[in-house]
């Protein structure tokens, strides 16, 4: 391997008429990243996908992906990239066997019998191979389509929200082939998501873009760590609990009031000290939940809370 980032964007721009989507943009993807890519709705994620994939051209800043321009070296670095971007089209009337093979040879991809069951296999769809694909729920489409971007064994996947749309279980799948592609199958993984949970989960690296600019990135262990982190206590006498709380030194870290729970924003050192400051003016705590979750990174990133 001679390139060590599998993606390098830098001061990437593209424009639609008077409206910037994306706005020079830099990211690092690493080999053997599962990369999440996270923004609030029109962030411009499915723009820079599409520039990633060569299906919409820059109009200033450089992709490099394998080490290599991406504008000098399309057609050489496409056939080491996999992709999905929003739901993948297939011949509804047709099986799922036989899109994978006119799907595969349209892209030069081995279309043997062998390869494409093992595809099948891999998302689990072995059993129904020969059921028409208008049969299969979405999830299966989605699925499908996973194995339709593997035909060619890429070394690079780019997935644009694959679980938007999947009840719980269909989500699961999709998280587990993805874990599955990258720890057993040794995939760079670039997953483009607004479920912050999933991405949480399984995700090394990851970063935010707000209005087509990087707010930040990093490893995700490391971005969720901070000096501070939200903590719920939950009180008896909520009201009261306030009441002594704006009157003393706890006041500026006071958050928000919701039933009978209160939320700080506590140095880790500071939440067994008001956890005693409660109790010893007579407040019954009956739980104490720190919570540090990308959730609440990304709307802090995103509301301009921090950069």
């Amino acid at each position: 391997m001679s390139y060590e980032q599998v993606i390098e964007v830098r001061g990437l721009t593209k424009k639609f008429r008077n409206i910037v989507a994306v706005n020079n943009l830099d990211l690092n993807v690493y080999p053997g990243d599962v990369f999440g890519f996270l923004g609030p709705n029109g962030a411009g994620k499915s723009t820079t996908i599409r520039m990633l994939l060569s299906l919409i051209k820059p109009n200033s800043g450089s992709i490099k992906i394998f080490g290599k321009s991406l504008k000098e070296n399309r057609e050489n670095i496409l056939r080491k990239v996999g992709g999905i971007v929003e739901k993948p089209d297939f011949y509804l009337y047709l099986s799922a066997y036989k899109n994978l093979e006119i799907l595969g040879k349209i892209s030069g991809a081995d279309t043997s019998n062998k390869k494409i069951m093992e595809m099948l296999e891999l998302v689990g769809l072995e059993k129904r191979y020969k059921s028409k694909v208008k049969t299969y729920s979405h999830g299966m489409k989605q699925r499908l389509g996973i194995a339709q971007a593997l035909l060619h064994d890429p070394e690079l996947i780019i997935l644009d929200e694959p679980t938007t749309g999947l009840d719980p279980q269909g989500m699961k799948e999709i998280r587990d082939l993805i874990v599955y592609l990258s720890k057993t199958k040794n995939k760079t993984i670039f997953l483009s998501s607004h479920i912050l949970r999933e991405v949480e989960i399984i995700a090394s690296r990851m970063i935010i873009i707000n209005k087509g600019t990087t707010q930040v990135e990093g490893k995700v262990d490391d971005l969720l760590k901070s000096d501070k982190v939200a903590v719920t206590f939950e009180v008896d006498k909520v009201d009261e609990a306030l009441s002594l709380i704006n009157n003393s030194s706890w006041k500026s870290s006071y958050v928000s009031t919701a039933k009978n729970e209160m939320k700080f924003e506590l140095a880790k050192t500071e939440t067994a000290e008001l956890n005693k400051f409660l109790m010893q003016n007579g407040f019954a705590v009956s739980a104490v939940v720190p919570v540090r979750s990308l959730e609440d990174y990304f709307l802090k990133i995103t509301e301009g809370g921090e950069k």
